[in-house]
């Protein structure tokens, strides 16, 4: 079975925080066919992309979208993506993993990867057998395209 990629934040061939979490990026690496990683925020009933802060209004459509792992950051996000039905997201801080909704192991950077977890920015370690991972999440997913992590 071949592995998920999965753009973190939109990128796809390096680390660009100017376009990270914004629409057009996130579209660009999801019409090229990866899942995509973006960090949700949500305030005064508004949706919100950005990874430090909320910085990019957005509609509830790309929170719904199959390919899109929603990483939230606060509170109100939390309660307020519980009710959108259909969301793949997750929260985590400092956890080694965490659990997805809908069911999948996400590595905290530089763990040991557990089979059928999802190894997150690699190129910045891990410990274990990626082959055995149920997907990538990369900054340089383009890399990973077609290397011999598929199992």
């Amino acid at each position: 079975m071949k592995q998920i990629l999965i753009s973190h934040r939109g990128n796809i061939s390096g680390i660009n925080p100017k376009k990270e979490n914004r629409m057009d990026y996130i579209f660009e690496s999801l019409n090229l066919g990866y899942d995509t990683e973006i960090d949700c925020w949500y305030l005064d009933n508004q949706w919100y992309l950005g990874h430090d802060e909320p910085k990019y209004k957005t509609e509830i459509t790309i929170l719904k979208n199959p390919k899109v792992w929603c990483h939230i950051k606060n509170t109100q996000g939390l309660e307020e993506i519980k009710k959108i039905k259909g969301t793949n997201y997750f929260w985590h801080d400092k956890d080694e993993y965490t659990l997805t909704s809908k069911g999948t192991v996400w590595c905290r950077v530089g763990s040991i990867v557990i089979k059928n977890s999802i190894c997150v920015l690699p190129e910045q370690g891990y410990s274990g057998n990626i082959k055995n991972c149920k997907g990538v999440c990369s900054d340089y997913i383009e890399d990973w395209k077609g290397k011999h992590i598929y199992g």
